[in-house]
């Protein structure tokens, strides 16, 4: 994982062909160059996004490696949304180095040639090469196997749940326009009551035309627990005081209908997904001993394990917080002494996985409530509270190295080992 600037220059030697590739959602373009920038081929090659188009390429590139007597190709390309998925993992199964440059670096570097910042097939394509062969590239990690699975199903929930906060939103908005006093009545709209009463009496004058023993009836049906008569008078007075609209009722019970359905839908999607996430999670080693840390949960553990994969390919927990873009970086200049902050540069998922994962451990978890407690309590340099929540995410991470790695068992005393006290 450890890969500098000078190795990734030492890849690239004259024995390497570098082929820059251009990324389209149909059509790639590549062009081939040695590792000075002396160009092989005289245009640019096109080859399609499928099984025949790969083909080619590697025909293409194989002619051009013999000869020019080649022994290697290096292929470089540019992260285009989702379309070099299957080109990436052509060249994987091919054993076909590559690696990805970063658009913006390709946006500021396609003027060096013809100073003009104009676009198209063939300039692109060489731009990549060239920032290739002066290593100006990154390694990309595709999972496989139960890592894949992870971050698959993570990405999944993820989804799952924007959609059920949406629907979420939305009900509330009814409930505001319709009927505000439900919140008074109920404390969360999808208890087993209050999504009873939206599904059979919605609105204030369902409420009243029902009746007090209807509506009791209609609870006990499904409710094991004691709710009665005085909840139900709560709620008919409620209803008769609502100052809800009156008007368009017929329209207002089909949408909120229509909302009750999609939740329930997405709540039975996420409880499929997460029982799926816990059995992907059992079968990466020494997972489990994560769930000793008291405050992480099962959620926490797969965000982690979804965006960073197989823990082996890391030496050091330091290139974790780096890939989760944790690491600090400094804003000065001359006289100048800017703030340090986090670069935000790696996987945002990981980041927002760690960070949500803190935040329970602050408030539960002793350990990390008296580091935190001392970060910004310390005489020498205190931190505010959200450096030391930053602070606090990095020690979270080299925790899940460290236990991921060895296989060892949470220990709050030796973390707390790490204070640096004040005399």
């Amino acid at each position: 994982m450890n890969c500098t600037q000078n190795k990734k220059l030492m890849q690239i030697t004259s024995e390497t062909m570098v082929i820059g590739v251009d990324i389209g959602s149909e059509i790639h373009y590549a062009r081939a160059f040695d590792f000075r920038g002396f160009e092989f081929s005289n245009k640019a090659f096109r080859f399609e996004n499928n099984r025949e188009g790969f083909n080619a390429f590697d025909n293409w590139a194989t002619e051009l490696m013999k000869k020019n007597n080649k022994t290697k190709a290096f292929v470089g390309m540019e992260p285009t949304g989702h379309y070099w998925y299957g080109f990436g993992c052509h060249l994987q199964n091919m054993r076909v180095e590559f690696g990805m440059v970063n658009p913006y670096h390709v946006k500021r570097s396609k003027e060096l040639d013809d100073n003009t910042p104009s676009k198209h097939d063939r300039k692109d394509p060489k731009t990549i090469a060239m920032l290739v062969k002066d290593g100006r590239y990154l390694i990309p990690y595709m999972p496989e196997g139960v890592y894949r699975e992870i971050r698959n199903l993570m990405e999944l929930r993820r989804q799952n749940v924007v959609q059920l906060i949406s629907i979420q939103n939305r009900v509330k908005r009814w409930l505001a326009i319709y009927f505000p006093e439900f919140n008074t009545v109920f404390k969360k709209w999808n208890g087993k009551a209050a999504l009873l009463t939206l599904k059979y009496f919605p609105t204030p004058q369902a409420v009243i035309e029902m009746g007090e023993e209807k509506i009791v009836a209609i609870w006990k049906q499904t409710i094991k627990r004691a709710i009665g008569n005085k909840h139900a008078r709560k709620l008919i007075k409620a209803a008769e005081e609502s100052i809800g609209l009156k008007h368009g009722l017929e329209s207002a019970v089909l949408e909120i209908s229509t909302l009750l359905d999609e939740y329930e839908i997405y709540a039975r999607k996420l409880q499929v997904i997460m029982q799926k996430v816990e059995e992907q999670v059992n079968k990466v080693p020494n997972a489990n001993k994560l769930l000793g840390i008291k405050g992480i949960g099962i959620v926490a553990i797969a965000g982690f394990l979804g965006a960073v994969g197989d823990i082996g390919r890391f030496d050091a927990p330091e290139q974790i917080v780096k890939l989760m873009g944790l690491n600090l970086r400094e804003n000065s200049s001359g006289k100048h002494k800017g703030k340090t902050t986090i670069t935000r540069r790696g996987r945002s998922d990981g980041r927002y996985a760690i960070f949500q994962a803190v935040l329970p451990l602050v408030a539960r978890n002793a350990e990390f409530r008296q580091l935190h407690l001392y970060y910004i309590n310390r005489e020498n340099r205190p931190l505010k509270k959200m450096q030391s929540i930053v602070a606090l995410c990095g020690k979270l991470i080299r925790v899940f190295y460290a236990i991921l790695k060895t296989g060892s068992n949470y220990n709050g005393e030796k973390m707390m080992k790490d204070i640096k006290r004040v005399a």
